[in-house]
């Protein structure tokens, strides 16, 4: 049986996370950042994510700077201690891609604490992981190898998606479907990174 979805609270979240992200642009081809958050979020929806899920999605990687840090009590107020727990889980700060030493260490981190994540952290982060690696692949067919000026040198990029998909396989019950579907873009973006 489905999960009933709110509309109104999910909608509040839109709002919420429309008014954060508003004038923030993703990395590659420049495209408004509440988009890809949107994106991940109806992904999460379409795998009978729950409307807590879902409103994570909006928001999940919003401690991973300064700014967004302040607004950890306004999303427990608005919407609740899971949803803020699910984000908590999913944030992974942001450091320099310049810094590659930094940035690989940063990612261990993020890889080796996936044993200990919820399942809804994981579902919202494979969300966010797979519409994040078909952007980069679309990128790539639209720019070609420029698109390694805006990221992590391409091995390293390799490295991380590989282990993120191995983790998702290990620690994520059930969604066969939406990791065989990452498994598959994973690879498609290591055929990439070899060219």
């Amino acid at each position: 049986m489905a999960k009933e979805f709110d509309n109104i609270k999910y909608k509040k979240a839109l709002d919420f996370s429309f008014m954060y992200y508003k004038d923030k642009y993703r990395k590659g081809i420049k495209t408004p950042y509440f988009t890809y958050l949107s994106s991940v979020s109806n992904l999460i929806i379409e795998n009978n994510g729950s409307t807590d899920e879902a409103i994570a999605g909006l928001f999940h990687d919003i401690f991973d700077d300064e700014n967004g840090i302040k607004k950890k009590n306004s999303i427990k107020l608005k919407f609740g201690s899971r949803v803020l727990n699910i984000v908590k889980q999913c944030s992974n700060p942001d450091c320099l891609e310049n810094d590659i030493d930094l940035w690989v260490q940063n990612k261990k981190i993020f890889l080796d604490s996936m044993s200990k994540k919820s399942q809804s952290s994981l579902l919202v982060s494979i969300c966010d992981k797979l519409h994040g690696v078909n952007c980069i692949i679309s990128d790539h067919n639209k720019i070609g190898k420029k698109i390694w000026r805006n990221h992590i040198e391409a091995s390293k990029l390799s490295w991380y998606y590989k282990n993120l998909c191995k983790n998702f396989k290990k620690y994520l019950n059930n969604h066969k479907n939406l990791k065989d579907k990452f498994q598959r873009k994973v690879n498609e973006l290591n055929y990439f990174c070899k060219k």
